[in-house]
């Protein structure tokens, strides 16, 4: 059944829309029309389903030419087997229609997609004979039309990974991202954003966007402020904001906001937000510890500074002074050395927690270091720090218990007052300091005020210990000996050589105050192994001349104490070519005290020298008998200090013969310095002393005078025998 139409061209009454004309009319239509379009058009006989006209476009989507498409099976043109399916139903009239997503297959063996439709057209005859259908039976041809898809499919998968590549994105990053449309409705967000709100999968899923926002909203701890700044954001499409607020939860949440835009055109809004509670703890823990010290929880040195300029604005506001006290604790090393530094770790914690409790609140406690702390007393004056001192000293004086472990902990205080000591912080807790050094130095566990005196005398030994370095660099030092003379004999036995330098602008300086500075600097190693070297040089050079002095030399506890002294002093002897028994090597009490094991090697490794030695100043230091008898000791010098008083002062004289008699008890020689007088003399004479040194018989002599009187020609000196050995 057909509907026939003014074009001659009817379709199947089953598949609208119709299409009529007449045959040769109607074929040339199509044909034209076909050729025409730019998607692939077939146009297939509906009974024997050969192609029966192709355009160009067609051509191109199988790769044949045009003249091969026609005459072909559409068969041999399908792919899969629901295009063989339709077109064998097509084949039986029970197919007129289709439209759907196939593939199609070119003459290379390549499948490429396609959407594809086709519609059954029916001819009308009469049919002009050069019609290709040759009939003048009702005719009907299938249109085939493809639109190749494979650029529409290159670029779809290419969205989808560049969607899947951007979700990877979302779902990796720290932050929590928010994806929104220029009217404020959710296009995206990624779990992270999901986990810092406590929003559910269950509202995500619900697309509710008024509820995500209640959810938002509800959260945060100031909702008000919130809101407002929400609504400033949105108001301007253009808009870029950081803010910073936190939720009830605790958190704190930076949120960063940037627009989207296409082509110029505001699309949208990115918020991004980021946990940074953490990060925010760890700035103020940072900004404490800088503040703070570490182990105590008190004020550091920076801390302690801004607590002085404050305290010095007031003071200088006010006209109020105020004060600084150092305090340092007594012998903390050996509660390190014997129990652990973890152990005085917590001793430490203890100390501050005594002290901030003899502190005003206005006042600061401050640790510096080490177990140094610094106590800064606002608008107090030197009696009001006496009593935060006296406070301090209590406090530390009950006993400490850790472990099951009593002991006692004491500390040295100095104080300095601000103006009268100095007007800034380094200056006043330099003197603080100074102070408690002479507190340590009186016999610690108490307190003492800076004495401005002593800054002179500080200045003055630094310029002492300058001009001895470069005077001994320059060979401004020299030596000088003094004879020492057998009490019985009145002969010249030895000689003590004494350091002295020619530097006129110090010449005030006197010797003992010279070594007392070079033993503080520690340059009495130095300077002691250049006098070992000269005096026995000297030595060697009078002993070649047939003159044999035992040249005594002081040795300082630092140098006694060096590990190269032994190896030091037989290379002098060594070099030298001097006969060890003609050194002998004059020690203080302090150095054999020390350390009685390491002075006992050290004098048993100078006594297989050969060199003598001798206890210089014996009387003044905490000499044990004990000692004594184990040390390879020679003589005894006694010191000047108990021969001023003889013969009249009773305690001198009780003294020098004890000294001589423990002397003789020992088997020991005993020598005594200092000798200016016939009295003198002959008390030590009588007491039983051995020799003597001092003004009575010369001052120290220049090496050539003392070798002027050793000559032959001189007979007597002073009304004593000299002798050439």
């Amino acid at each position: 059944m057909t509907a026939p139409t003014q074009s001659g061209i009817t379709q199947a009454t089953e598949t609208p829309p119709s299409l009529q004309c007449s045959v040769a009319s109607g074929w040339e239509v199509l044909t034209t029309l076909i050729a025409c379009l730019h998607d692939a058009v077939l146009l297939v006989d509906a009974a024997q389903l050969r192609v029966v006209a192709a355009n160009e476009a067609a051509a191109l989507l199988f790769a044949l030419p045009v003249q091969s498409l026609c005459g072909r099976n559409v068969v041999e043109l399908s792919s899969t087997p629901q295009d063989l399916c339709f077109w064998i139903d097509a084949s039986q009239g029970l197919a007129n229609s289709t439209c759907s997503h196939t593939m199609i297959q070119r003459c290379n063996g390549e499948t490429r997609p396609v959407a594809r439709r086709v519609s059954r057209l029916v001819l009308e005859p009469p049919i002009e004979p050069a019609d290709p259908l040759q009939s003048n039976a009702e005719r009907a041809v299938y249109v085939v039309a493809f639109h190749d898809q494979t650029a529409e499919r290159r670029v779809e998968e290419m969205l989808e990974t560049r969607v899947a590549e951007l979700r990877a994105t979302l779902e990796s990053t720290a932050d929590g991202i928010l994806v929104t449309d220029p009217a404020g409705h959710v296009n995206c967000c990624n779990e992270r954003f999901a986990a810092l709100w406590g929003i559910t999968g269950e509202l995500l899923a619900r697309r509710d966007d008024q509820a995500l926002r209640d959810r938002m909203l509800r959260s945060v701890e100031d909702p008000t402020a919130y809101t407002e700044r929400l609504a400033a954001i949105e108001s301007d499409a253009t808009l870029h904001a950081s803010d910073i607020f936190k939720l009830k939860s605790g958190k704190v949440l930076e949120r960063v906001t940037r627009p989207q835009s296409s082509r110029g055109r505001p699309i949208g809004r990115v918020f991004s937000f980021r946990d940074i509670t953490e990060s925010l703890e760890a700035c103020q823990r940072i900004e404490q510890l800088s503040h703070t010290d570490a182990l105590t929880g008190l004020a550091n040195r920076r801390q302690l500074r801004t607590r002085f300029e404050i305290a010095l604005a007031m003071a200088q506001r006010e006209n109020a002074p105020f004060a600084v006290l150092f305090l340092d604790l007594d012998r903390f090393k050996h509660i390190n050395d014997s129990l652990g530094h973890e152990f005085g770790d917590r001793v430490l914690i203890e100390v501050s927690q005594r002290v901030q409790t003899c502190l005003r609140q206005v006042d600061t406690l401050a640790r510096l270091g080490g177990d140094e702390f610094v106590m800064l007393a606002h608008q107090v004056d030197a009696a009001g720090a006496e009593i935060t001192a006296r406070r301090v000293l209590e406090a530390m004086s009950g006993p400490f218990v850790l472990d099951g472990l009593s002991f006692t902990v004491t500390c040295s205080i100095g104080i300095s007052l601000y103006p009268s000591n100095g007007s800034n912080m380094d200056e006043l807790l330099r003197h603080a300091d100074k102070a408690m050094y002479s507190v340590k130095n009186g016999g610690r566990a108490g307190y003492r005020f800076h004495q401005p005196h002593k800054d002179v005398d500080l200045r003055s030994r630094m310029r002492i210990d300058h001009a001895m370095r470069q005077a001994l660099a320059n060979g401004r030092f020299r030596l000088n000996y003094q004879p020492q003379i057998d009490m019985l004999s009145g002969e010249v036995v030895g000689a003590e050589a004494l350091l002295r330098w020619s530097r006129s602008e110090l010449s005030h300086v006197l010797p003992a105050e010279l070594i007392s500075v070079a033993e503080e600097s520690g340059y009495i190693v130095i300077l002691g192994e250049w006098v070992v070297n000269q005096a026995v040089q000297q030595a060697a050079q009078w002993h070649a001349r047939g003159m044999s002095l035992i040249i005594a030399v002081n040795v300082s506890a630092l140098q006694f104490q060096r590990s190269n002294f032994v190896e030091s002093v037989a290379l002098a002897l060594r070099q030298s070519g001097l006969p060890p028994h003609l050194l002998e090597l004059e020690l203080t009490e302090s150095i054999l005290v020390q350390d009685v094991d390491e002075a006992l090697s050290r004098l048993g490794a100078l006594a297989q020298l050969g060199v003598r030695m001798s206890i210089d100043d014996f009387g003044t230091g905490y000499s044990s008998l004990g000692y004594l008898k184990r040390f390879p000791i020679k003589q005894l010098k006694i010191d000047r200090s108990f021969v001023e008083g003889l013969p009249d002062n009773d305690s001198d004289a009780g003294i020098v013969k004890a000294i001589i008699n423990l002397g003789r008890a020992l088997h020991l020689q005993v020598i005594a310095e200092g000798v200016e007088t016939e009295a003198q003399r002959t008390f030590l004479k009588q007491a039983g002393c051995n020799s003597y040194q001092g003004f009575l018989y010369s001052a120290a002599l220049e090496a050539e005078e003392l070798e002027q009187r050793m000559t032959p020609k001189q007979a007597t000196v002073n009304g004593l025998r000299l002798i050439r050995r």
